[in-house]
């Protein structure tokens, strides 16, 4: 069953049920709405949006991604190798969504694996922990990564995660603000996976911002049969985009 669908409504029939006068045979007698439930299939999404969420290694990438889809907090998770990705499927502005959410490798090593699906993102999640200054300073280094991969027209997103550890921060609120206000069409929030704070707003938000920067006339034709249309999921990452000469930071 998809993530987000209800749950099936269970057929009523059959002997064993005494449901009072007007059965015949010991078969129940259905009448009113109970005879015309039914086991629906769920409604299919009018969206599959991409999703990626990037940033150095430990900030807490794969915690957001589970809290959102699963609602769950590993206190020591593994680094993730290459990619992984999780389906969730939400509703905004009476549209159902199919949000596909990659979780990519934050060690240099696995660059030229993770860069491949950059093109494909409507939408970019970039991931620092507020108590580690040499994440917060690798911030250029990933925004180099997205100004040649990814797609001038992906929203961008800035997350100062771990926001538990207020004690032990290192980067003020200020610093994140500042950083986000560099880049053109950036936001910023901080978060907290562990705490469960901001975390739903943080892709809900992405995805809001994601449906109102597209045109009616391109979401009609997209719903048809384009990107946008439910396809199967990817095995293997697409062709690696060729560079693009224009950069969105300086």
């Amino acid at each position: 069953m998809e993530p987000g669908s209800g749950l099936p409504q269970r057929r009523l029939g059959g002997g064993g049920l005494d449901l009072g006068a007007g059965s015949a045979g010991g078969s129940p007698a259905l009448s009113g709405p109970q005879s015309r439930r039914r086991k629906q299939p769920p409604r299919p999404a009018d969206f599959k949006l991409q999703v990626i969420i990037i940033g150095s290694r430990g900030v807490g990438k794969t915690s957001l991604m589970e809290r959102f889809t699963d609602d769950t907090f590993c206190e020591a998770c593994k680094s993730t190798v290459g990619v992984d990705f999780k389906i969730k499927t939400v509703e905004l502005r009476g549209k159902k969504i199919r949000l596909q959410i990659w979780d990519t490798a934050g060690q240099e090593r696995f660059n030229s694996i993770t860069s491949a699906y950059y093109r494909s993102a409507k939408g970019i999640i970039l991931v620092y922990d507020i108590t580690k200054k040499e994440t917060f300073d690798d911030l250029p280094k990933w925004m180099k990564m997205i100004d040649k991969y990814a797609s001038e027209d992906a929203e961008l997103l800035l997350v100062g995660n771990k926001l538990d550890c207020e004690v032990d921060r290192e980067i003020t609120r200020q610093q994140g603000e500042k950083f986000a206000q560099q880049i053109t069409g950036m936001r910023f929030c901080e978060a907290s996976a562990k705490d469960n704070f901001n975390v739903d707003e943080i892709f809900l938000k992405l995805v809001d911002d994601i449906l109102k920067k597209m045109p009616l006339d391109v979401i009609r034709n997209e719903l048809s049969n384009s990107i946008l249309s439910l396809q199967p999921e990817p095995e293997i990452p697409p062709e690696l985009p060729p560079p693009r000469p224009h950069v969105r930071c300086c």
